[in-house]
């Protein structure tokens, strides 16, 4: 686009930090999660620069099946399940894979797979499920008194040809959490006492626990199946730990450029409402990016951007579509010079606390008026 705002995608650092997960988790297989449009850096790119993954993680039917009409092959999980009876059917027909997270999927399945059996309905062979337990966090999952009931149900349903067992963490950003080791200890009992029931002797139970922080938090909570998300994209999920001390690369790195430079004399103001005001004589660039392509309105005083190499102060209130940025410091700034609002030189999670928000939302939230750049494609 010829206004220059741009987030450069690096697929190369996608594809190494994919290769640092799957080095972590050695002996797990890799979910790589993908919704909300890859995190904001486009689903179906990312998922064609991940031939090595061994599944993607969806959040809802639609993004299942844009995937697969791009060409992925590989397991695609529908991470909100099925939330009604034609979902359930179009999944199957499409093979995706869906997680149950409450009693009255379990019935929808039920009912197709006896519809299935009559030969009242033409649909996918076979139907995979990811049972969900609620450990704790009390958003999704089924209750764990609830769990061997439910398991004993999908088992009788010939339709269904595996079972995997899931959780989620709450805390997982936090090393050390009792939180975490309370989730944990209640899912490890649960999949234990399944796999130990007389009725189930033999049978195959994978299972999926850790999220991008359980990844880096403790080896015991890799299981079967790892669900990284933010980590894939080179951000830190750990509270105290950056993207690099985990060897992460920064996937998105968002840039603009600048469009005017001015001259503040001191005791003038910049922007909406006049809430800043030079100090001394300022040389202020206007950059072209605001919060209608995701930059967060609500930054603080002491939010910085890049300009030349050099950490330049934001000023005045972001606009729509453009911020003012204190570049005195910088030698030698001129029209179109590159600004780096995040990525590299400048971690998202610096931005995300001036911002006093999260490195997702940040990631998630750039427009589609934004370009997308994509580096390092293969083939």
């Amino acid at each position: 686009m010829s206004r220059g705002t741009c987030a450069v995608i690096d697929l190369a650092a996608l594809r190494h930090n994919y290769s640092v997960i799957k080095r972590r988790v050695a002996n797990s297989n890799v979910l790589a999660v993908v919704k909300a449009d890859g995190y904001g850096h486009g689903m179906t790119s990312i998922a064609k620069a991940l031939p090595q993954s061994d599944g993607f993680g969806v959040a809802i039917l639609e993004e299942a099946l844009l995937l697969r009409a791009a060409g992925i092959t590989q397991k695609i999980v529908m991470l909100e399940g099925a939330l009604s009876l034609e979902e359930l059917k179009q999944a199957s027909v499409s093979n995706v894979d869906v997680v149950v997270h409450q009693l009255e999927q379990l019935t929808d399945i039920e009912k197709v797979s006896a519809e299935v059996l009559s030969g009242g309905t033409t649909l996918g062979a076979s139907l995979n499920v990811w049972l969900k337990i609620d450990t704790g966090m009390h958003r999704l999952g089924v209750d764990p008194s609830d769990v061997l009931n439910a398991y004993q149900r999908l088992k009788q349903c010939a339709w269904v040809q595996s079972i995997t067992l899931m959780s989620h963490f709450s805390c997982a950003g936090e090393i050390g959490t009792v939180v975490s080791d309370a989730q944990y200890s209640v899912f490890n009992q649960l999949h234990q006492s399944l796999l130990e029931a007389p009725a189930f002797l033999g049978h195959l139970l994978p299972a999926s626990l850790a999220n991008s922080g359980g990844v880096f938090q403790d080896d015991r909570n890799h299981f079967d199946w790892v669900r990284p998300g933010i980590a894939l994209y080179g951000s830190s999920p750990m509270e105290g730990q950056s993207a690099e001390d985990l060897g992460l690369k920064p996937v998105m790195t968002l840039v603009s450029r600048i469009i005017a430079l001015r001259h503040v004399p001191q005791g003038e103001s910049v922007g909406y409402g006049a809430s800043w005001t030079a100090k001394a004589a300022t040389h202020v660039a206007i950059v072209a990016i605001g919060y209608g392509d995701g930059y967060p309105r609500h930054v603080k005083e002491g939010a910085r951007v890049l300009v030349d190499g050099s950490l330049c102060d934001v000023v005045g209130r972001v606009s729509m579509d453009m911020i003012a940025v204190d570049v005195s410091s910088v030698s030698a700034v001129a029209l179109n010079d590159a600004v780096t609002l995040w990525g590299n030189g400048l971690p998202v999670e610096h931005v995300a606390e001036w911002a006093g928000t999260v490195n997702y939302e940040l990631l998630c939230q750039v427009t589609d008026r934004v370009d997308h750049r994509y580096l390092g494609v293969q083939g």
